[in-house]
């Protein structure tokens, strides 16, 4: 499932360009000391890494929690279900809805703080740029969170977030060095590859939730403990 998560952020890392990319070219880099630029390049994808890692391990906790009630494999299939759906439905039919309000104003907070840390050339302000850019909404780091949580397991949520963020570093740093190497044709057949990977993804943990016995792709459920009591009966 972690090469799923890879996958994710290489495919991804072209949509993301829509929100981080303006990030990446603003960065306060040192353009005229290339070893220096990597350095605090790399301490930005450090910073974003981290936000993604701790994000992970959150919603794989929750999914640890869900997991105890014995639905471990109705998790995997639900978030299955649920991420071929969120494709499906039209993005215009989520933006904006109530419910989500308290969502966006802390989001506003996390952009005002960005554009505040951009202004700044201090050695931390690339750390905190990349872990206050790790929180910025993105469809597919939605979709990966609920990869996370279908882990159940807060270390491996945290690495599956961690794997996927790696995924989409080659290209967050290909932008910064060469700019306009997509042409509009490539990056257009990208994005319409994303719905289809996510939907391959979606199929993958509802059969890794079916339990059909297949090695990595689909274990069989842990028996559960049977507790069998015996009672001893004496003749006086």
């Amino acid at each position: 499932m972690l090469t799923s998560a890879l996958v994710l952020g290489l495919l991804g890392s072209l949509h993301c360009l829509g929100m981080c990319g303006p990030i990446a070219f603003m960065l306060p880099l040192d353009h005229a000391n290339q070893v220096k630029k990597t350095a605090q390049l790399s301490i930005y994808h450090f910073g974003r890494l981290l936000a993604y890692g701790i994000i992970g391990v959150l919603f794989g906790l929750l999914g640890k929690g869900l997991s105890l009630f014995g639905i471990q494999q109705k998790l995997s299939i639900g978030i299955g279900v649920l991420m071929i759906v969120l494709v499906l439905i039209p993005a215009k039919h989520l933006n904006g809805h109530k419910l989500l309000s308290p969502i966006y104003s802390i989001i506003a907070k996390v952009k005002y703080k960005l554009g505040t840390e951009l202004k700044k050339r201090t050695p931390d302000t690339f750390l905190t740029i990349g872990f206050l850019n790790g929180f910025l909404p993105c469809g597919l780091v939605y979709m990966a969170l609920l990869g996370a949580m279908a882990m159940g397991n807060p270390l491996e949520g945290g690495l599956y977030m961690m794997v996927f963020g790696l995924g989409t570093v080659p290209l967050m740093s290909l932008v910064v060095y060469s700019k306009g190497m997509f042409s509009a044709s490539i990056k257009s057949r990208i994005q319409k590859l994303i719905p289809v990977f996510v939907v391959i993804i979606g199929v993958m943990f509802i059969v890794r939730g079916l339990g059909l016995g297949i090695p990595y792709v689909s274990p069989k459920a842990a028996p559960a403990d049977t507790v069998s009591a015996t009672i001893e009966c004496h003749q006086p």
